[in-house]
């Protein structure tokens, strides 16, 4: 009884690589080990050759290690030879099963993985805890690439586990959180949560994490300070839910709380901690990431290496930002785009065109990011022709379909330019009018008109606009300030009017600073800081020294004028 068709592998010589095994290899350690040391297919095959030479493709527990270290190795070319493997061998077991759904769902194969799961139960295999991590992620693949897919196919396979007794398994139950966290049943998954009787620290970081990808930072919060124990993970989780809510100050101090209690971060960790460095402009905090990733080997990351590029050109180290994205050995487009908007914010449009040509000629696909990054360089930089023209290209020569945030951006391009007719027109043909932009559009053009003193052209787009029943707070300021600099009293009321009527209101200005580490942010009209009583005293015997000098001003000139 052959485990595989040895026909089917042509003629077998003896490996050089493995002359010092000449002895059988007995343990499926040892062939997991060696599987694993293995750099490319050449020699996997080898070592498949020798398994076969020393009788063991008799025994399914010599070929069993090596299709689970090609299958569930992340490397596409080591998954080919895997599935070849599997699809020749004439019999398998649940574990080699388990390896190729593993496998499938690694390689974002999220069908196969189902129809696989479902093959070894028609072979008569019984699933078991080790089928439905992986099986479950493959659902969440499946669900959230195709909108219109309801989570039916969840909801079987969680049926399944149950079936099987493996429901409240802490892998799986930390599985089926993170697929109802996904799609948004947070409910079902919080009610899974508090039925389990075996809460270990994964299950707890799923559904911290769970409601952190829901926006719910609140509830992550309250369950992350319930948590009888937390690890690295735990912490990146809570991290990283307040950075998607964008608050970046409680992000540095989650990270300060992490290093006192004596836990190292990930890389997941850091990169929560560089995008609030970038936002906050915290730049020495930053450096100290760096430097604590070097030191542990964590820079070859490309996340990791994309998020420092992003920190340093938001803080102005555009010359950092670079050494580092060359030292990028693959460069994604997400490497690319964080280079070439760093260069783009720092004012330097040519050097962002010059590096997305690098792009493309490295073979690099470039994304919508790419081009918005790309139109925003050139509408800095007035160069029209170039924006034009990329925008032109974007579809028919590089495959991205244009979204409303590019024609805000050619419009914005056009109108800075001066150009608020043409832009016009191409709100009408493009866009299909006003009726099918956003504010970023608009004001855009309302922009244009403040600058250039258009205030014909600002009435136009205002009316239209005011028709449309439009409550962006942006806009009617924009008009109210076109109307006011024109001396259109009577308009600039009563767009002031209409402002106050619908209770629109101005997001408060916010400024932040780093002291000593420490970062402080400031709201206008805060009055919760608490130093907030000694900030207005400062400032108010700022307003009388200021108010002293002004009276000594004048007092030196009356003086000057008697003499």
């Amino acid at each position: 009884m052959l485990a595989l068709d040895q026909s089917l592998m042509g003629p077998l010589k003896k490996p050089p690589c493995f002359q010092m095994i000449q002895r059988t290899v007995a343990t499926s350690k040892e062939i997991t080990l060696l599987s694993k040391n293995c750099k490319t297919v050449h020699q996997l095959k080898q070592l498949h050759a020798h398994l076969l030479e020393t009788n063991q493709p008799r025994n399914l527990f010599a070929i069993a290690p090596l299709l689970n270290a090609a299958a569930t190795s992340n490397n596409a070319s080591f998954f080919s030879y895997a599935r070849w493997v599997f699809g020749r061998l004439c019999h398998r077991n649940t574990f080699i099963y388990n390896s190729m759904v593993r496998g499938y769902m690694q390689m974002n194969l999220p069908t196969d993985a189902v129809f696989c799961y479902l093959d070894m139960l028609n072979c008569g295999f019984e699933a078991n805890n080790y089928t439905f991590p992986p099986l479950i992620k493959a659902c969440k693949i499946l669900v959230s690439s195709a909108s219109c897919v309801k989570n039916s196919i969840g909801h079987v396979v969680h049926g399944h586990a149950v079936k099987f007794g493996f429901g409240c398994d802490p892998f799986v139950l930390s599985a089926l959180i993170e697929l109802y966290s996904s799609v948004h049943e947070i409910e079902t998954a919080r009610k899974l949560f508090d039925s389990s009787f075996e809460r270990d620290v994964v299950v707890w970081t799923a559904m911290v994490d769970g409601y952190g990808k829901v926006g719910n930072v609140e509830s992550a919060r309250k369950l992350f300070e319930k948590m009888p124990e937390r690890n690295t993970i735990s912490w990146s989780a809570m991290m990283a839910a307040y950075s998607r809510d964008s608050n970046f100050n409680e992000v540095l101090c989650l990270f300060r709380r992490m290093q006192e209690v004596g836990t190292r971060p990930n890389e997941s960790a850091l990169v929560s901690v560089l995008t609030a460095c970038a936002h906050l402009g915290t730049v020495t905090q930053g450096w100290w990431v760096h430097s604590y990733a070097k030191c542990y080997r964590l820079v070859s990351n490309p996340i990791l290496a994309t998020a420092l590029v992003d920190m340093y050109s938001k803080c102005g180290y555009v010359d950092s930002a670079c050494s580092v994205f060359d030292g990028i050995y693959d460069k994604d487009a997400g490497a690319w785009n964080a280079m070439i908007s760093g260069v783009a914010m720092n004012g330097d449009a040519r050097k962002s065109l010059e590096l997305f040509n690098q792009m493309i000629a490295s073979g690099t696909q470039p994304t919508e990011t790419t081009f918005v990054a790309l139109l925003t360089a050139c509408t800095h930089a007035r160069m029209v022709k170039e924006g034009v023209k990329l925008f032109e290209e974007m579809g028919s020569v590089y495959g991205v379909e244009p979204k409303l945030e590019h024609y805000a951006c050619v419009v914005d391009l056009l109108a800075r330019a001066g150009l608020v007719e043409e832009a016009e027109k191409f709100i009408e043909e493009k866009i299909g009018g006003f009726e099918g932009g956003d504010a970023n559009v608009w004001g855009a053009l309302l922009g244009a008109c403040r600058i250039y003193g258009n205030v014909e052209f600002g009435n136009r787009v205002w009316k239209k606009l005011a028709d449309m029943g439009i409550a962006d707070y942006g806009t009617h300021l924009l008009s109210y300030n076109i109307y006011r600099e024109a001396g259109w009293d009577t308009e600039a009321k009563r767009v002031r009017k209409l402002i106050s009527e619908v209770g629109m209101k101005k997001k408060p200005g916010c400024s932040v600073i780093e002291v000593n580490g420490a970062v402080e942010e400031f709201l206008a009209g805060d009055f919760y800081h608490p130093q907030a009583p000694e900030i207005y005293k400062m400032l108010d015997s700022f307003s009388k020294l200021v108010n002293l000098e002004e009276l000594l001003q004048f007092y030196t000139i009356s003086l000057a004028k008697i003499s």
